[in-house]
């Protein structure tokens, strides 16, 4: 079989390639070679593949946006040489990961799939040998026009394929394991592959793909609950060198209208720190304007997240954080969808 399509497959680490320690019991990243001899059916799939991997593998939770640049750079740099790229990562910050990439690879016009696994591939229900063939197959398909399928950044998990910046990890031991709450599925597998098509980016391919490189990590997240501390919130937002707040309210952005907190945030605001409001449910979105204890976070300066997750509006921030010295710039884009990551309207 003439293989004509090719695919870059980037080991960064994570459970899909462990190996148990027969001393301690623990998981622990082994060769990459080893788990390509897991995985021989991989000789039967019509894609050339060549691969990279991160020395020493990357715990997921020790990611941080230098990684991510990482990782740009080897996709910026082979984005001529690949149709496709999947990158195998841990799922516990592969959200984060996947929703950083789809920001700083402006214009995407090509496949890059994240995806991983509950289980080590070596194991014998393992859930990683699924996961890798098809992101693999989704990172090679075409359209009858010859361009890709996906062109952006997805995860693949459990027959399920999802834009990246919308997606969430959902479970620690499900094999499920991630959910798009806000955004439907860009293709479903079972026999077939169905790609939905009208649910994918329409990038520009009059215009080249624009790798961006920089990220700026002055950003915090902190949830809202009953009783939650007047010094505790102000510690968070006098932070001299902090720009950019990701502060998770109730329900459709509702928060105390204790007049401490309100004045506390138009201080925030004013001083030049954008403030960003998402909702801790897992579905749904902000409406500010809909109830009065949203409606003051409003007045005093908080913008609205409408319906992101935490790890796309965490990575918005830090690269428009990059990109724009002035505050009121990092809030408009805050406010328009540059990768299809919220939706505008209800």
């Amino acid at each position: 079989m003439t293989c004509t399509n090719k695919v870059l497959l980037i080991y960064t680490g994570g459970t899909i390639g462990m190996n148990r320690n027969p001393i301690t019991g623990a998981l622990e990243p082994f060769n990459f070679e080893h788990l390509l001899n897991n995985v021989p059916e991989l000789a039967h799939v019509s894609t050339n593949i060549a691969t990279y991997q991160f020395t020493p593998p990357i715990d997921s939770s020790d990611m941080s946006p230098a990684l991510w640049t990482d990782l740009a750079r080897i996709i910026a740099g082979n984005y001529e040489k690949y149709d496709g790229f999947v990158v195998l990562h841990g799922t516990d910050t592969m959200a984060f990961t996947a929703s950083a990439l789809s920001y700083m690879l402006e214009n995407l016009t090509k496949p890059v799939i994240l995806t991983g696994s509950q289980l080590p591939i070596g194991q014998l229900r393992t859930d990683g040998k699924e996961n890798l063939i098809t992101s693999i197959e989704i990172a090679s398909a075409k359209n009858k026009d010859g361009k890709a399928m996906v062109p952006e950044v997805g995860i693949y998990f459990s027959g399920h394929l999802m834009r990246g910046n919308r997606t969430t990890k959902q479970s620690a031991e499900n094999f499920n394991a991630f959910e798009s709450f806000n955004y439907m599925h860009l293709a479903d597998v079972g026999v077939n592959i169905t790609y939905h098509e009208d649910r994918m980016m329409k990038p520009d391919y009059t215009k080249e793909m624009t790798p961006h490189f920089l990220l700026d990590n002055n950003v915090i997240v902190f949830t809202m609950f009953p009783g939650i501390s007047k010094e505790l919130v102000n510690h968070v937002l006098s932070f001299r060198s902090l720009r950019g707040i990701v502060m998770r309210t109730y329900g459709s952005g509702n928060a105390p209208q204790q007049s401490w907190l309100t004045n506390m945030l138009k201080e925030a605001s004013d001083s030049g720190k954008v403030i960003i409001n998402i909702s801790q449910c897992m579905t749904g979105r902000v409406e500010m304007g809909l109830y009065d204890t949203g409606f003051h976070l409003k007045s005093a300066g908080v913008i609205s997240g409408y319906d992101s997750t935490v790890e796309s509006a965490v990575t918005k921030l830090m690269y428009l954080q990059a990109q724009y010295s002035d505050p009121d710039d990092v809030r408009h884009y805050m406010t328009k969808s540059i990768r299809g990551e919220i939706s505008l309207n209800s």
